[in-house]
C-alpha cells in the first residue's frame, strides 16, 4: 500500500470537529445504530455527483436511507452472470434484507454523466465507444432514453429531457429484477422517479403512466 497517503489535514480536522460536537451530543443515538444495526425505510439511487446532497434535500438523519450512488443515478437492467454488478447488489440488498418500503431513482439538472451519453450517442465523443472507456459502456445503459429523445429540439433541450429519461430507464429495468417486480406486485415496495433542479433547488415527480414530470 505504498501509493496511500496521510488524509489531507482539513478532512482530519471536520473529523475532529464533528466527533467533537455533533457525535458528542448524540452518542447514544450513534451506539444504538451500532447496536441494532440499520432500517432504512427508503433506498434512494442518486448520482455521484458531488451537488446532489440526498440527505439535505431530504433532512434525513444517519440510518434513515440506504444510498446507492453511481454515475447518472443509472440502474442496469437485471442481468445475473458472473461479472461485477455494484448497483444491482445495492438494490438486492436493499430488497431482499432490509426490506426497505420505497426505493427512489433521484436524477438532477447539469448532470456530465447523461451529457457524456448525449454526446456519445450523437457521435461526438467517439473515445467513449471505444471497449476500454468504463464510462461509455455505463452510459449504454441510457442509449434507450436517448433513442426516445425528440426530434427537432435544441441540444440543451433534449440533454435536459435525457436527463429525466435517465431516471425513466432505471425504474423501468428496476422491474426487471424478478424480487423487485415481485416486491411491487404485493405491495411492499414502491417505486419513484425524482429530477432535483440544482440552481432552484425544485423538486420533480415522475408520473407513472405518462412519463411525465411535475414539480413536488
Amino acid at each position: 500500500m505504498e501509493h496511500a497517503r496521510p488524509l489531507p489535514e482539513y478532512l482530519v480536522r471536520r473529523y475532529h470537529g464533528w466527533k467533537a460536537t455533533t457525535f458528542a451530543e448524540n452518542r447514544s443515538w450513534y451506539h444504538r445504530l451500532a447496536e441494532d444495526g440499520q432500517r432504512p425505510r427508503t433506498m434512494v439511487i442518486s448520482c455521484c455527483d458531488s451537488r446532489v446532497h440526498v440527505t439535505s434535500i431530504f433532512g434525513a438523519e444517519q440510518g434513515e436511507f440506504f444510498i446507492h450512488r453511481n454515475i447518472a443515478n443509472l440502474v442496469p437492467p437485471y442481468a445475473p452472470d458472473t461479472d461485477h454488478h455494484g448497483t444491482s447488489a445495492a438494490v438486492e440488498y436493499a430488497i431482499s434484507s432490509l426490506h426497505v418500503s420505497n426505493l427512489v431513482v433521484l436524477g438532477h439538472s447539469g448532470c456530465g454523466g447523461v451529457r457524456a451519453c448525449y454526446d456519445m450517442c450523437s457521435g461526438h465523443a467517439p473515445e467513449l465507444d471505444a471497449n476500454t472507456s468504463f464510462i461509455g459502456r455505463w452510459m449504454d445503459i441510457l442509449r434507450p432514453g436517448f433513442e426516445r429523445l425528440p426530434t427537432g429540439q435544441a441540444d440543451s433541450d433534449r440533454i435536459d429531457r435525457l436527463e429525466k429519461e435517465a431516471v425513466i430507464v432505471s425504474l423501468e429495468n428496476l422491474m426487471t429484477f424478478p424480487f423487485v417486480k415481485k416486491a411491487v406486485e404485493a405491495d411492499d415496495l414502491s417505486l419513484h422517479g425524482l429530477w432535483n433542479d440544482i440552481s432552484s433547488g425544485g423538486l420533480e415527480c415522475v408520473d407513472g403512466k405518462t412519463g411525465a414530470f411535475a414539480a413536488i
